[in-house]
């Protein structure tokens, strides 16, 4: 696997309305552990749309990653100034990657024009990269469920990799125990 796609929920859908939020910590923890093992068998790209939550906190975990690893970090939104109506600190944040990615270019000339453009985002996304890897509550797929059935219609063998709730409460506990105080 040479190319990956990365997304997930949005921060609203996870409960998350500030970029400080002390779950993201564990968020970015999961990807991290994922992407690291990813990159070690051969992972060269990470494709995103840029959408907020998962997949700009992925984008944060690739640019960290590159300080260790070969990888770059491609956001393919699927039409311009996708972040028009978004908070400012995540406006900022968008801007930011749209600088500093490997690669950025919209799937659609011009702004917002319909549902279309998030159907055929899916579907191009799917057919540029070798798999994905999604954050997602099979019980609670949000607006994950979207690109999930995408690749349900799909004629290619498409792997799909996830990081579940049990994975992320696996995380947690991880972290807890590195830290010195755990154990007093």
């Amino acid at each position: 696997m040479k190319i990956l796609h990365v997304t997930g929920y949005k921060p609203t859908e996870l409960g998350i309305f500030k970029e400080n939020d002390p779950r993201i910590v564990f968020i970015k923890a999961a990807i991290e552990k994922r992407l690291r093992a990813f990159i070690e068998e051969g992972l060269e790209w990470v494709i995103i749309s840029g959408q907020m939550g998962i997949e700009q906190w992925a984008a944060d975990v690739i640019m960290d990653l590159k300080e260790e690893y070969n990888v770059q970090i491609g956001v393919f939104p699927p039409f311009e100034n996708m972040d028009q109506r978004w908070p400012n600190p995540i406006k900022e944040k968008y801007e930011e990657l749209m600088m500093t990615a490997d690669f950025f270019k919209p799937l659609y000339k011009g702004e917002y024009q319909g549902a279309y453009q998030f159907r055929a985002k899916d579907l191009w996304l799917i057919d540029k990269s070798d798999a994905a890897l999604l954050l997602v509550d099979d019980e609670y797929p949000g607006s994950v469920k979207f690109f999930y059935d995408a690749t349900k219609r799909t004629s290619k063998e498409y792997p799909i990799f996830t990081i579940t709730p049990q994975d992320l409460d696996d995380i947690v506990q991880e972290l807890q125990m590195q830290d010195p105080n755990y154990w007093d």
